[in-house]
């Protein structure tokens, strides 16, 4: 078997539910595509709530805030498993958009590529929604989850900008590649809205991941002492305080 032919078998056999993470990453690695990027957010995503699941069952609290933190954890399990399975989706997608590339030029390509961008597209969206999902059960646990795990919050959010930032560049790139068939990005727009508009939705995710993330920095990563000072209610408080 050639190597190309090789990297292809070994692509197509590995599945985030069926493979060791070795075996998974070592075929992220090949030239093949798939898994691609879109596959890696949605990794990452599941990564997250994995993380969110884990500092949900660590938080001892009473009452409400023992319902709310039961509800977190049980929504993070779900969308972990659910994570993996978009990830696998968009490994499928991205075999379909190379595939629909690699066709003769003519009608039948061009046809190809359209389909194969708008399912591409649509598979990083969904992954970018379900990201978007997890913020406000973040957000809680950065507040309210137990405070010796609070660097476990920040690396969950890391991961969740990953994902969030990888569907909203695969929306985008995709929406774009639509212009090999000889239409404008206007009228990309004005073919599909709702796909257009996730990019600007999935920015507004990331600059509140990051507000987020720069709000408990401080409790985090006391050491540093190069981070920005930032405020509260009470008035400035230095990242790098440790207080």
């Amino acid at each position: 078997m050639s190597d190309s032919r090789e990297a292809s078998a070994q692509s197509s056999e590995v599945s985030t539910r069926s493979s060791t993470v070795e075996e998974w990453t070592s075929a992220l690695a090949l030239s093949t595509g798939s898994p691609g990027g879109g596959a890696g957010t949605g990794l990452m995503l599941a990564v997250a709530s994995s993380l969110a699941s884990m500092v949900a069952g660590y938080t001892e609290t009473e009452g409400q805030a023992r319902a709310e933190v039961d509800r977190i954890r049980a929504r993070a399990q779900s969308l972990r498993a659910s994570a993996l399975r978009l990830a696998d989706d968009d490994a499928s997608a991205s075999q379909a958009f190379g595939a629909a590339f690699r066709l003769d030029p003519g009608p039948a390509r061009e046809e190809a590529v359209r389909n194969a961008s708008l399912d591409a597209a649509r598979s990083s969206a969904a992954v970018g929604e379900r990201a978007c999902e997890a913020l406000d059960d973040l957000a809680w646990l950065a507040t309210h989850g137990n405070p010796a795990l609070v660097a476990d919050v920040v690396v969950a959010l890391g991961a969740l900008r990953a994902a969030v930032t990888g569907a909203r560049t695969n929306v985008s790139f995709d929406l774009g590649a639509l212009r090999s068939g000889g239409k404008t990005l206007k009228q990309i727009q004005k073919d599909h809205p709702d796909l257009w508009s996730k990019v600007a939705q999935f920015n507004e995710a990331i600059a509140r991941i990051d507000a987020l993330t720069a709000e408990i920095d401080h409790r985090a990563a006391p050491t540093d002492t190069s981070a920005p000072t930032i405020r509260n209610a009470s008035g400035p408080r230095s990242s790098g305080s440790g207080g």
